[in-house]
């Protein structure tokens, strides 16, 4: 049973981890979709861990909210619904900006989010938007990494990767993407200038723009609705974070 909780050494809570780790990957790459029925026997197969290992690795995924486990059915790939997407951009909002805070002239991530974002521009004019999605991912990643924080970074792995499966309930995704190519290379570029106060309210705008974006396509997806609570509380809460000031930050 997934709820089983079963005492693991040292060895095994290490494979564990390894293979949730793997399947989080495998998600953020967009290789598994929301409602996705996993088979024990093919997963096992695929990863190489037994059959008992795998339903500890569905245990920890699904208290991850990454996997969803329905009784007498099985186990299946999450689909986040409108409320998850305003969760998850509250705690972008938050991690990211935190980042941008935190940001020192120099860091190696500096240079690796402008690689990312040139590929972006690469991957786009080829009409790779999945790609283009797990590329963006990417960026986002090496962005928090300006924290030197491990343990954020591990806490912003579990978002982006529970974002590929709302990315994964859209039909098209190019209209989601493409306008953030060029955003990309702004914050980027104002980021390495220094520039901190401006990199906020650009990541400000971004993920706002992204979160409308984002709840919109879901929306139609699910029903075609114009507004939801969901929606609508998104927008009350955005309007209440302009009216924040943040103090006046150093430049790098």
């Amino acid at each position: 049973m997934i709820i089983e909780q079963p005492n693991l050494d040292t060895n095994d809570r290490s494979l564990v981890e390894s293979a949730a780790k793997r399947m989080r990957d495998s998600l953020t790459a967009g290789e598994l979709q929301p409602g996705q029925k996993l088979s024990e026997h093919h997963v096992a197969g695929q990863f190489g861990i037994s059959r008992n290992t795998l339903r500890e690795v569905f245990r920890l995924l699904t208290t991850q909210r990454l996997l969803t486990y329905i009784p007498n059915r099985g186990v299946f790939v999450a689909a986040p619904d409108e409320a998850a997407v305003i969760d998850i951009y509250r705690v972008r909002t938050v991690i990211q900006t935190g980042a941008i805070r935190a940001a020192t002239k120099g860091h190696p991530a500096l240079k690796r989010m402008r690689m990312l974002s040139d590929r972006g521009k690469e991957l786009g004019a080829a009409g790779d938007w999945r790609s283009v999605g797990t590329n963006n991912m990417e960026y986002h990643r090496t962005m928090v990494e300006l924290c030197d924080s491990p343990r954020l970074s591990a806490s912003f792995d579990l978002v982006l990767a529970e974002l590929r499966l709302v990315f994964g309930q859209l039909e098209d995704t190019a209209h989601l993407h493409e306008p953030y190519l060029d955003l990309n290379d702004s914050l980027t570029r104002v980021l390495a200038e220094g520039d901190l106060n401006d990199a906020i309210l650009q990541l400000d705008a971004y993920l706002f723009k992204s979160e409308r974006g984002v709840l919109a396509a879901l929306q139609r997806v699910r029903g075609g609705l114009e507004h939801t609570d969901a929606a609508v509380g998104a927008e009350r809460r955005r309007r209440s974070l302009g009216k924040i000031s943040y103090p006046a930050s150093k430049d790098m």
